[in-house]
């Protein structure tokens, strides 16, 4: 009886063990719409890389488990083994591809620039010389503007919301962003008081990916495939479609 009693605690122990290997912790962010972002009705998280790392999960026989994370601290949270995946706008740039593995692409898009709704000024990046703008920490479009060099300042900020709030305030000239987040954000919110300034030329166009850790070659792998397999049956199309993109 004892015997038995120990190997009915190791095969549920074992259970237990396969059951917690069968989640997929994903970093998303709430400041990403329409990629991540909270459902008001149900305060969870909701968007097309959500949409995507759930449809990935299924695919992989994995249930996925949604981590809400700052944008700057998704990379630090895979790196320390808090999530398994990000799935959120991020690209694929060479500096993060240092310190993570990255995807096949699954969407790409470019900076936009937006400035007070009272501003009727149609800008490119030069004929922004000078001014103070904006952009939120930890994404390639702050480090880009700040290696250009030729604004006064270049202020950052935590989230997308503080940024149009200082440039509708007046407290910036310009603030920028990834272009259908900042393109969604205003046509939901006429009220932000915030423009996008159109025929603008991004600074680049990036490729958004999802990232794994690099000692997860296998889970990349598996991504990948299941990646490959949307594009195929016209799921991914249809994923970002959902979401106006």
């Amino acid at each position: 009886m004892k015997f038995r009693s120990i190997a009915l605690a190791g095969a549920l122990a074992l259970s237990a063990l396969q059951a917690q290997a069968e989640d997929l912790r994903v970093g998303v962010t709430t400041t990403g719409v329409p990629f991540t972002f909270i459902d008001t009705s149900t305060q969870k998280p909701t968007g097309a890389m959500v949409d995507l790392a759930a449809a990935i999960a299924a695919d992989l026989d994995m249930e996925p488990e949604f981590a809400i994370t700052q944008f700057s601290a998704l990379i630090p949270a895979l790196q320390t083994g808090k999530i398994d995946a990000i799935s959120a706008g991020m690209f694929a740039t060479d500096k993060r591809k240092e310190v993570v593995d990255f995807s096949e692409t699954v969407y790409s898009y470019g900076d936009a620039v937006f400035v007070s709704g009272d501003d009727t000024g149609s800008y490119q990046l030069d004929d922004l010389a000078g001014e103070v703008v904006g952009a939120q920490i930890g994404t390639t479009f702050a480090d880009q503007l700040q290696a250009k060099g030729i604004f006064s300042e270049v202020k950052l900020y935590d989230s997308l919301a503080d940024i149009m709030r200082d440039v509708k305030l007046g407290r910036i000239k310009a603030g920028f962003g990834d272009k259908p987040i900042v393109a969604y954000q205003i046509s939901q919110n006429p009220g932000l008081g915030v423009r996008l300034v159109d025929g603008y030329e991004p600074m680049s166009i990036g490729k958004v990916a999802l990232a794994v850790s690099k000692d997860k070659p296998e889970l990349l792998a598996e991504i990948n495939a299941a990646i490959e397999a949307m594009k195929q049956s016209g799921e991914l199309s249809a994923i970002f479609g959902k979401y106006g993109l």
